[in-house]
């Protein structure tokens, strides 16, 4: 069944980042001059995918009004004709058709992953967290790679990323043996194993691609690490009843919610913009040369 689904989850309180996440969803802080989720819609896009149920809670409506019309700001832009960004704002309105769910309380990635049920239906969907940028080498969707592999193999698939071994604590881990071509065959997932306990050093990176029975495996997960639900242990039920594989990633994931990978994102993609790359660029050799001295 070809996938026409995404699923967005963009509840949390993004704590790591308070003050500034008090009324500001930390998926709307700015890459540069871009919101965070702006760019995980446009991977969606990119991947042929319109129709996207973003899973929201408390104050987080910045998020909504973001992809809506803004008709007074449009009307102001066209006044004074300016037309680059009047297209830019239109555009952004314009990427997906957008629905809203609102998580009614913070139970985990698998509790927030349930309510779409109702609007996924019985199709396979994606599954992107919205605080996670992702860059392939080859200047892909990661998510239309990701729909490649499900269509060849017809079963779940996440993006594995390897990560330092002493630090697969902080992620889902999985467990398996690799095929080629990226493509790794997964026999068991582990959510923030132990060192000793951990199958492996990758980890599932922030996108997923899920058939409509992981709602059954969810209902039927407990509340594990964080008291929470989490997928990973709902899809290790999923991975009981069917092949799941994973497509290790050839780039570079950017985590958001993350203070120093915020920081280094801005700079990276700062250094990538025609209109300021080389200021940027001579800041940086500027700054470090004066840090010598």
């Amino acid at each position: 069944m070809k996938i026409r689904k995404a699923v967005i989850p963009a509840a949390g309180f993004g704590t790591r980042f308070l003050p500034a996440s008090k009324a500001q969803p930390k998926e709307m802080l700015p890459i540069v001059d871009t919101p965070t989720i702006q760019y995980v819609m446009e991977e969606v896009e990119n991947a042929g995918i319109s129709d996207v149920l973003m899973i929201i809670g408390k104050g987080k409506r910045a998020i909504e009004e973001h992809f809506d019309r803004n008709f007074e700001l449009e009307s102001e832009l066209a006044e004074k004709n300016r037309v680059e960004e009047l297209n830019q704002i239109r555009r952004i309105s314009e990427m997906c058709n957008i629905f809203f769910v609102y998580q009614k309380e913070l139970n985990g990635l698998g509790d927030a992953v349930s309510y779409a049920r109702s609007h996924v239906g019985d199709e396979p969907f994606v599954v992107l967290l919205g605080d996670t940028i992702i860059d392939t080498n080859n200047g892909n969707s990661i998510t239309a790679e990701m729909i490649r592999v499900y269509e060849q193999h017809q079963a779940p698939v996440v993006l594995l990323e390897e990560v330092d071994p002493k630090k697969v604590s902080r992620y889902g881990i999985v467990g398996g043996k690799m095929l080629g071509n990226n493509i790794f065959e997964i026999d068991r997932l582990v959510e923030k194993p132990s060192v000793e306990e951990a199958p492996s050093n990758l980890a599932v990176a922030g996108r997923y691609i899920l058939t409509p029975d992981i709602f059954e495996c969810i209902d039927q997960t407990p509340r594990g690490k964080n008291d929470e639900i989490q997928l990973t242990d709902a899809m290790q039920l999923l991975l009981k009843r069917r092949r799941f594989y994973g497509l290790k990633l050839d780039g570079v994931r950017h985590d958001i919610g993350n203070k120093l990978d915020f920081i280094k994102t801005n700079i990276l993609y700062a250094l990538k913009r025609k209109d300021m790359g080389e200021d940027v660029r001579r800041f940086i050799l500027e700054t470090a040369e004066r840090l010598k001295q």
